[in-house]
């Protein structure tokens, strides 16, 4: 454990947090872990627990191998600015949470030639059943590939990309993903409410149904389309809504969102980057 890199996450909000209890219940030591905030009193659960916890960026870059920055985007730049000379001292692998900025504005900020890994996680990591798409700069080696991946998969999957423009498309499929399917299950709810069940059934039933199916996916060979032509019988119940879907225009409506989330990510990323 003694060799484990000491990690610094920069903001310990919802993010931070679930990447840490990820890490901890892991096995990993909690006492090669900083944590970063404005206020230490909100630090002490994490203090309790044996990690390092201070006001001063600086202080924990110092003591890093590993920094996260897990910080709002509208403040990452004035963060960023004000620890660029101790991360320039240190020169630890820079790994970012914060969506829409791009791996050289975080570079630019930091003082330039530095390893730095650009994640785009999701909120079901905050029960660690995460999905993270993961670009690295030029200047990542194999061995802080690894570790990046170490500390994602604390919170489920992570998957690279190839190029930092495809991280645009994960936040349309998987970064913004859960909004989509909690929107699906309250319209299942609602049209269940309608057919007359209470709203309670329906809920119950609504939920459980989408966690059975995911697990179905998970554990398959098979991919979606195919294994919704399995559950669909020719003539059957679940054949008329399946071609009502479709004759509506629901795979267009999807198609359609996404792409409007990917632009938006993207003009996000040239604001955000001056």
């Amino acid at each position: 454990m003694s060799t484990q890199p000491t990690l610094a996450f920069i903001g310990a909000g919802n993010m931070s947090r679930a990447i840490i209890g990820g890490l901890i219940s892991n096995q990993y030591p909690a006492d090669k872990i900083w944590a970063t905030g404005t206020q230490l009193e909100k630090l002490d659960d994490l203090k309790q627990q044996g990690m390092h916890t201070t006001t001063d960026n600086n202080a924990a870059v110092a003591a890093a191998d590993i920094v996260i920055l897990a910080v709002k985007p509208q403040i990452l730049k004035a963060v960023a600015t004000e620890m660029a000379a101790a991360v320039q001292q240190h020169q630890p692998l820079v790994i970012s949470v914060a969506a829409g900025i791009m791996c050289n504005s975080m570079e630019e900020w930091l003082g330039g030639n530095l390893a730095v890994v650009r994640c785009m996680p999701n909120t079901p990591a905050l029960v660690k059943q995460g999905a993270s798409g993961l670009y690295a700069n030029p200047q990542v080696n194999e061995s802080q590939r690894s570790q990046t991946e170490q500390i994602m998969q604390a919170t489920g999957i992570a998957l690279w990309v190839e190029t930092e423009s495809q991280l645009n498309a994960v936040t349309a499929v998987s970064g913004s993903g859960p909004a989509y399917y909690f929107l699906m299950m309250e319209a299942m709810v609602a049209a269940g409410e309608r057919l007359g069940l209470s709203r309670e059934v329906a809920e119950q039933l609504t939920i459980q149904t989408a966690l059975g199916a995911a697990d179905i996916a998970r554990q398959s060979d098979a991919d979606p389309a195919e294994l919704r032509r399995r559950v669909t019988s020719p003539k059957g119940t679940t054949e008329q809504a399946i071609l009502t879907f479709i004759d509506q225009g629901l795979p267009e409506i999807i198609a359609n969102g996404m792409q409007a989330c990917s632009d938006r990510a993207e003009a996000l990323a040239a604001e955000l980057g001056k």
